[in-house]
């Protein structure tokens, strides 16, 4: 079975998806992580601010680490050998690097588009401490929740 790891960013919290300013690209990510995993591939997520120990431990990443004082995340390893840094991949890279059928890969792009899974809600949910702040709120805040 196919193991990829994202090591990300500090962000505040694990996915990234949570306040009133949410980058669609970790929307998108976390959507395709989700579809990986229902696909059978291992998935491993480690964030910068909540798991630091992960970051020290893996040799590969201390040196990405060092080389560019953080500025390379996040990192994309399979099985693990580095795959990419500094970028976000699209499922089609995702799928390609846990060896997927290309067949299988253009029925689950057909599929219908769908909301944040319960994990994800939870998260942001968590992030926030439940609570649903206004635009101005979050400017005072910052830039989680």
């Amino acid at each position: 079975m196919t193991t990829i790891t994202v090591y990300d960013p500090a962000m505040c919290c694990s996915t990234g998806i949570c306040g009133t300013d949410v980058d669609q690209r970790l929307v998108d990510l976390a959507a395709d992580l989700d579809w990986l995993k229902a696909q059978g591939v291992r998935v491993q997520r480690f964030g910068l601010s909540r798991e630091p120990a992960e970051f020290a431990a893996n040799d590969t990443i201390r040196q990405v680490m060092r080389d560019s004082e953080g500025d390379d995340l996040p990192v994309f390893m399979v099985d693990g050998a580095l795959k990419a840094k500094a970028r976000y991949p699209g499922r089609a890279e995702l799928a390609e690097w846990a060896g997927m059928d290309a067949a299988k890969l253009k029925i689950a792009e057909q599929a219908p588009e769908r909301g944040p899974s319960t994990e994800q809600a939870a998260a942001a949910t968590a992030c926030c401490g439940g609570v649903t702040r206004s635009a101005s709120a979050k400017q005072t805040a910052g830039n989680c929740c």
